[in-house]
Protein backbone atom coordinates (compact mmCIF):
# COMPACT_ATOMS: atom_id res chain seq x y z
CA UNK A 1 0.00 0.00 0.00
CA UNK A 2 1.66 3.31 -1.10
CA UNK A 3 0.22 6.24 0.01
CA UNK A 4 2.36 10.48 -0.30
CA UNK A 5 1.18 11.71 3.08
CA UNK A 6 2.17 8.19 5.23
CA UNK A 7 3.97 5.31 5.10
CA UNK A 8 2.76 1.80 5.80
CA UNK A 9 5.16 -0.83 6.81
CA UNK A 10 3.49 -4.53 7.70
CA UNK A 11 5.73 -7.00 10.12
CA UNK A 12 4.28 -9.77 11.79
CA UNK A 13 0.67 -9.18 11.22
CA UNK A 14 0.90 -5.52 12.59
CA UNK A 15 0.85 -2.59 9.44
CA UNK A 16 2.59 0.35 11.24
CA UNK A 17 1.61 3.94 10.18
CA UNK A 18 4.00 6.37 9.88
CA UNK A 19 3.01 10.07 9.24
CA UNK A 20 5.84 11.42 7.04
CA UNK A 21 5.45 15.36 6.88
CA UNK A 22 7.92 16.43 9.21
CA UNK A 23 9.29 19.58 7.34
CA UNK A 24 5.04 20.74 8.02
CA UNK A 25 5.05 18.75 11.75
CA UNK A 26 2.66 16.23 10.01
CA UNK A 27 -0.10 18.45 9.81
CA UNK A 28 -3.28 17.48 8.35
CA UNK A 29 -4.17 18.20 4.92
CA UNK A 30 -7.22 16.50 3.06
CA UNK A 31 -5.18 14.61 0.69
CA UNK A 32 -4.29 12.77 4.09
CA UNK A 33 -7.76 12.14 5.24
CA UNK A 34 -8.60 10.66 2.24
CA UNK A 35 -5.46 7.84 2.27
CA UNK A 36 -6.30 7.12 5.85
CA UNK A 37 -9.71 6.37 5.24
CA UNK A 38 -8.99 4.27 2.24
CA UNK A 39 -6.78 2.42 4.23
CA UNK A 40 -9.08 1.84 6.57
CA UNK A 41 -11.23 0.64 4.08
CA UNK A 42 -8.57 -1.67 2.76
CA UNK A 43 -7.68 -2.89 6.18
CA UNK A 44 -10.46 -4.84 7.37
CA UNK A 45 -10.27 -6.74 4.05
CA UNK A 46 -6.85 -8.09 4.71
CA UNK A 47 -6.66 -11.05 7.24
CA UNK A 48 -3.10 -10.86 7.23
CA UNK A 49 -3.35 -7.24 9.11
CA UNK A 50 -4.56 -8.01 12.76
CA UNK A 51 -3.27 -4.55 14.73
CA UNK A 52 -2.73 -1.09 13.22
CA UNK A 53 -0.42 0.51 15.18
CA UNK A 54 -0.50 5.02 13.94
CA UNK A 55 2.46 7.63 14.79
CA UNK A 56 4.57 9.96 13.02
CA UNK A 57 7.75 10.94 12.25
CA UNK A 58 10.03 13.87 13.62
CA UNK A 59 8.95 16.54 16.42
CA UNK A 60 4.76 16.02 16.22
CA UNK A 61 2.28 12.95 15.90
CA UNK A 62 -0.18 15.49 14.10
CA UNK A 63 0.49 19.06 14.35
CA UNK A 64 -3.67 19.74 13.45
CA UNK A 65 -5.11 20.75 10.56
CA UNK A 66 -2.95 22.37 7.82
CA UNK A 67 -4.62 26.44 7.84
CA UNK A 68 -3.54 27.06 4.33
CA UNK A 69 -6.20 24.35 2.97
CA UNK A 70 -8.87 26.68 5.04
CA UNK A 71 -12.04 24.91 6.43
CA UNK A 72 -14.50 22.80 4.59
CA UNK A 73 -16.69 24.09 6.26
CA UNK A 74 -16.32 27.74 4.82
CA UNK A 75 -19.48 28.87 2.83
CA UNK A 76 -17.38 28.77 -0.60
CA UNK A 77 -15.33 26.43 -1.39
CA UNK A 78 -12.38 25.96 -3.35
CA UNK A 79 -12.48 23.56 -6.46
CA UNK A 80 -10.50 21.39 -4.48
CA UNK A 81 -12.52 21.46 -1.40
CA UNK A 82 -15.50 20.37 -3.65
CA UNK A 83 -13.89 17.53 -4.92
CA UNK A 84 -13.15 16.59 -1.01
CA UNK A 85 -17.00 17.54 -0.53
CA UNK A 86 -18.21 14.97 -3.57
CA UNK A 87 -16.01 12.32 -2.20
CA UNK A 88 -17.21 12.50 1.92
CA UNK A 89 -20.74 13.46 1.16
CA UNK A 90 -23.54 16.04 3.38
CA UNK A 91 -25.01 15.49 6.36
CA UNK A 92 -28.32 17.58 7.19
CA UNK A 93 -27.82 19.14 3.94
CA UNK A 94 -24.43 20.69 4.78
CA UNK A 95 -20.96 19.23 4.06
CA UNK A 96 -19.35 16.33 6.30
CA UNK A 97 -16.86 17.30 8.27
CA UNK A 98 -13.84 15.40 6.73
CA UNK A 99 -12.42 14.59 10.27
CA UNK A 100 -15.54 13.07 11.35
CA UNK A 101 -15.86 11.11 8.37
CA UNK A 102 -12.20 9.73 8.83
CA UNK A 103 -12.85 9.35 12.73
CA UNK A 104 -15.90 7.38 11.94
CA UNK A 105 -14.50 5.14 9.85
CA UNK A 106 -11.90 4.43 12.47
CA UNK A 107 -14.46 3.78 15.14
CA UNK A 108 -15.92 0.90 12.86
CA UNK A 109 -12.84 -0.43 12.28
CA UNK A 110 -12.91 -4.40 12.71
CA UNK A 111 -8.85 -4.51 13.36
CA UNK A 112 -7.77 -2.86 16.47
CA UNK A 113 -5.88 0.57 16.43
CA UNK A 114 -2.96 1.51 18.60
CA UNK A 115 -1.62 5.47 18.47
CA UNK A 116 1.81 5.90 19.44
CA UNK A 117 2.22 9.88 20.13
CA UNK A 118 5.96 10.65 19.22
CA UNK A 119 4.98 14.14 19.68
CA UNK A 120 2.73 16.73 19.95
CA UNK A 121 -0.58 15.95 18.51
CA UNK A 122 -2.86 18.90 18.80
CA UNK A 123 -6.75 19.51 17.04
CA UNK A 124 -7.50 16.94 14.22
CA UNK A 125 -4.11 15.53 15.58
CA UNK A 126 -5.78 14.27 18.86
CA UNK A 127 -9.41 14.22 17.77
CA UNK A 128 -8.36 11.46 15.60
CA UNK A 129 -7.50 9.03 17.87
CA UNK A 130 -10.03 8.79 19.89
CA UNK A 131 -12.08 6.14 18.84
CA UNK A 132 -8.85 3.98 18.52
CA UNK A 133 -8.33 1.43 20.76
CA UNK A 134 -5.21 2.00 22.90
CA UNK A 135 -2.88 5.36 23.24
CA UNK A 136 0.35 5.32 24.42
CA UNK A 137 2.41 8.70 24.48
CA UNK A 138 6.07 9.64 24.44
CA UNK A 139 7.26 11.56 27.31
CA UNK A 140 7.98 14.48 24.95
CA UNK A 141 4.43 14.37 23.44
CA UNK A 142 2.09 17.35 24.31
CA UNK A 143 -1.89 17.99 23.62
CA UNK A 144 -4.45 20.25 22.53
CA UNK A 145 -8.00 20.62 21.84
CA UNK A 146 -7.31 23.96 20.51
CA UNK A 147 -10.52 24.69 18.44
CA UNK A 148 -11.94 27.48 20.74
CA UNK A 149 -8.57 29.34 20.40
CA UNK A 150 -9.07 29.30 16.80
CA UNK A 151 -13.06 30.57 17.06
CA UNK A 152 -14.14 26.99 15.90
CA UNK A 153 -15.77 24.17 17.25
CA UNK A 154 -14.47 20.70 18.15
CA UNK A 155 -14.94 18.14 14.85
CA UNK A 156 -14.20 13.92 14.16
CA UNK A 157 -17.10 13.18 16.42
CA UNK A 158 -14.95 14.51 19.56
CA UNK A 159 -18.05 15.79 21.45
CA UNK A 160 -19.01 12.48 21.43
CA UNK A 161 -16.14 10.11 21.91
CA UNK A 162 -14.16 12.65 24.11
CA UNK A 163 -16.41 13.47 27.40
CA UNK A 164 -16.97 8.86 26.98
CA UNK A 165 -13.20 8.37 27.19
CA UNK A 166 -11.97 11.20 29.94
CA UNK A 167 -15.17 12.10 31.64
CA UNK A 168 -17.36 15.08 30.71
CA UNK A 169 -15.54 17.41 33.75
CA UNK A 170 -12.01 16.94 32.38
CA UNK A 171 -13.14 16.98 28.55
CA UNK A 172 -15.29 20.18 29.19
CA UNK A 173 -12.18 21.71 30.65
CA UNK A 174 -9.42 20.90 27.97
CA UNK A 175 -12.10 21.82 25.47
CA UNK A 176 -13.38 25.42 26.62
CA UNK A 177 -9.41 26.48 27.49
CA UNK A 178 -8.08 25.16 24.64
CA UNK A 179 -4.72 25.06 25.89
CA UNK A 180 -1.93 22.27 25.78
CA UNK A 181 -0.76 20.14 28.09
CA UNK A 182 1.72 17.16 28.73
CA UNK A 183 1.77 13.95 28.34
CA UNK A 184 1.87 12.96 32.22
CA UNK A 185 -1.87 15.61 32.27
CA UNK A 186 -2.67 12.75 29.12
CA UNK A 187 -2.27 10.23 31.69
CA UNK A 188 -3.97 11.22 34.89
CA UNK A 189 -6.95 12.78 32.87
CA UNK A 190 -7.64 9.07 30.84
CA UNK A 191 -6.32 10.42 27.45
CA UNK A 192 -3.75 8.10 27.26
CA UNK A 193 -2.98 4.80 29.13
CA UNK A 194 1.03 4.60 29.22
CA UNK A 195 3.77 7.59 29.16
CA UNK A 196 6.88 6.08 28.09
CA UNK A 197 10.62 7.26 27.02
CA UNK A 198 10.21 8.40 23.67
CA UNK A 199 13.35 5.69 22.70
CA UNK A 200 10.80 3.40 24.12
CA UNK A 201 7.65 4.34 22.50
CA UNK A 202 7.35 2.13 19.09
CA UNK A 203 8.64 -0.88 21.06
CA UNK A 204 5.51 -0.48 24.21
CA UNK A 205 3.17 -0.47 20.93
CA UNK A 206 4.98 -3.39 19.36
CA UNK A 207 4.41 -5.35 22.59
CA UNK A 208 0.86 -4.82 22.88
CA UNK A 209 0.30 -5.30 19.25
CA UNK A 210 2.03 -8.80 19.67
CA UNK A 211 -0.17 -9.53 23.21
CA UNK A 212 -3.19 -8.78 20.09
CA UNK A 213 -1.57 -10.85 17.51
CA UNK A 214 -0.45 -14.09 19.47
CA UNK A 215 -2.81 -14.76 21.47
CA UNK A 216 -6.06 -13.58 20.52
CA UNK A 217 -9.28 -14.53 17.98
CA UNK A 218 -9.50 -12.18 15.21
CA UNK A 219 -13.56 -12.48 15.23
CA UNK A 220 -13.14 -12.03 19.33
CA UNK A 221 -11.44 -8.69 18.93
CA UNK A 222 -13.36 -7.27 16.58
CA UNK A 223 -16.72 -8.70 18.21
CA UNK A 224 -15.67 -7.44 21.52
CA UNK A 225 -14.44 -3.91 20.29
CA UNK A 226 -18.03 -3.33 18.16
CA UNK A 227 -20.07 -4.77 21.47
CA UNK A 228 -17.82 -2.54 23.89
CA UNK A 229 -18.26 1.05 22.04
CA UNK A 230 -22.13 -0.01 21.11
CA UNK A 231 -22.66 -0.77 24.61
CA UNK A 232 -22.25 2.85 25.47
CA UNK A 233 -25.36 3.70 23.77
CA UNK A 234 -27.82 1.44 25.30
CA UNK A 235 -30.24 2.21 27.96
CA UNK A 236 -29.78 -0.28 30.48
CA UNK A 237 -27.28 -3.08 31.07
CA UNK A 238 -29.99 -5.78 30.50
CA UNK A 239 -29.46 -5.16 26.62
CA UNK A 240 -25.73 -5.37 27.10
CA UNK A 241 -26.77 -9.29 28.84
CA UNK A 242 -28.99 -10.02 25.78
CA UNK A 243 -26.30 -9.11 23.35
CA UNK A 244 -23.28 -10.81 25.31
CA UNK A 245 -25.30 -13.90 25.58
CA UNK A 246 -25.99 -14.35 21.70
CA UNK A 247 -22.75 -13.70 21.42
CA UNK A 248 -21.55 -16.36 23.69
CA UNK A 249 -24.28 -18.70 22.37
CA UNK A 250 -22.62 -18.18 18.96
CA UNK A 251 -18.69 -18.45 19.59
CA UNK A 252 -19.00 -21.14 22.08
CA UNK A 253 -20.24 -23.25 18.98
CA UNK A 254 -18.05 -21.79 16.33
CA UNK A 255 -14.13 -22.88 15.40
CA UNK A 256 -12.02 -20.45 17.38
CA UNK A 257 -14.39 -21.20 20.10
CA UNK A 258 -13.77 -25.10 20.70
CA UNK A 259 -9.83 -23.81 19.52
CA UNK A 260 -9.93 -21.46 22.39
CA UNK A 261 -11.07 -23.90 24.75
CA UNK A 262 -8.89 -26.99 23.32
CA UNK A 263 -5.39 -25.17 23.34
CA UNK A 264 -6.37 -23.88 27.10
CA UNK A 265 -6.43 -27.72 27.90
CA UNK A 266 -3.82 -28.82 26.36
CA UNK A 267 -1.72 -26.45 27.38
CA UNK A 268 -0.51 -24.78 23.80
CA UNK A 269 -0.97 -21.12 22.03
CA UNK A 270 -3.89 -21.64 20.25
CA UNK A 271 -3.88 -21.62 16.08
CA UNK A 272 -7.17 -19.70 16.03
CA UNK A 273 -8.81 -20.28 12.19
CA UNK A 274 -11.34 -17.77 11.51
CA UNK A 275 -11.45 -15.21 9.36
CA UNK A 276 -12.68 -11.60 10.00
CA UNK A 277 -13.43 -10.91 6.35
CA UNK A 278 -14.92 -14.18 5.83
CA UNK A 279 -16.77 -15.38 9.38
CA UNK A 280 -17.49 -12.37 10.70
CA UNK A 281 -20.84 -13.68 12.61
CA UNK A 282 -24.36 -11.79 12.55
CA UNK A 283 -24.53 -10.90 16.29
CA UNK A 284 -21.64 -8.26 15.64
CA UNK A 285 -23.66 -5.01 16.09
CA UNK A 286 -22.89 -2.48 13.05
CA UNK A 287 -21.18 0.36 14.80
CA UNK A 288 -21.51 3.00 14.38
CA UNK A 289 -24.82 2.54 12.79
CA UNK A 290 -26.18 5.74 10.87
CA UNK A 291 -29.27 7.13 11.52
CA UNK A 292 -32.19 7.40 9.74
CA UNK A 293 -32.69 10.75 9.61
CA UNK A 294 -29.13 11.66 9.37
Amino acid sequence: MAYSHFDVAVEDSVATVTFNRPEKRNSFTMAMCLELGDFFDRIDADDAVRVVILTGTGPAFCAGADLHEGFIGATELTPEQEAIVARVGTVDGVSRDPGGWLALKIARSLTPVIVAFNGAAVGIGVTMSLPADIRIAAESARFGFVFTRRGIVPEAASTWFLPRLVGIAQATEWVITGRLFDAQEALRGGLVSYVVPDDQLLAKARALAAEIVENTSSISVAAARRMLWHGLELSSPWYAHAAESHGMRAMAAAPDGHEGVLSFLEKRPARFPMSVADDLPDFVPEWPARPDDV
